[in-house]
This record gives C-alpha cells, sequence and structure tokens, in this order.
C-alpha cells in the first residue's frame, strides 16, 4: 500500500506537480470539527462500490480519517479493486493538525 506523509501531500498541493482527490472516509461528525477544503466525503459508515466509479481516473487519490487506520484499510480496498493511483494518509488529519496547519483543531 502506498502512503503520504501530510508533509508530503502538501507539498504536492502547493507544487500543483499532480491532480489530487482527497478522499475523506470520517463521520459527519468529524468532519464538522476539522476538515480540509475541497475533499471529496464518503463516510466509511456508508461507503459503497458506487465510490470507486465516482472517483477520477486521471488523477492521485489521497484517503485520509483521524489517524489513518480507516484511510489504510478503504486505500487497501481501493487498490484490490483496480485503483492504482491511491495513497493513504499516514497520520490522518490529526497528524495534518499538528505538522501543517495547527489552527485546525484537534479530537
Amino acid at each position: 500500500m502506498q502512503s503520504l506523509t501530510p508533509r508530503e501531500l502538501h507539498q504536492k498541493i502547493r507544487s500543483g506537480q499532480a491532480q489530487i482527490t482527497v478522499l475523506d472516509v470520517r463521520e459527519p461528525w468529524e468532519t464538522r470539527i476539522a476538515r480540509l477544503e475541497g475533499c471529496v466525503f464518503a463516510p466509511l459508515s456508508t461507503f459503497g462500490t458506487e465510490i470507486v466509479d465516482d472517483l477520477p481516473d486521471d488523477r492521485d487519490v489521497v484517503v485520509l480519517c483521524h489517524h489513518g487506520v480507516r484511510s489504510a484499510m478503504v486505500t487497501q480496498w481501493l487498490e484490490q479493486n483496480g485503483r492504482e493511483r491511491v495513497f493513504n494518509l499516514s497520520g490522518g488529519i490529526d497528524e495534518w493538525s499538528r505538522t501543517i496547519d495547527p489552527s485546525l483543531p484537534r479530537y
């Protein structure tokens, strides 16, 4: 399974070197506390195969959750279902808040 650190993702976003879709698999109550702008939301509790069809094939997909456990499961599932350009955000939004944007609330 491929993964990116928050620093690596931040660098890719800032440089514009890759088209990226960030897939947030946290639950709605979590996204009300802290969220990254521009994410596609697909809570793990309602996650289904239709999300694969809705994800663009021409860009990297980075999956995030709170600490990186749920997103790792989804990343692995996406890979097993034919997605090649998919990455887990290691440390999740918690690590993003600690290393990239300290103004983002931690929970």
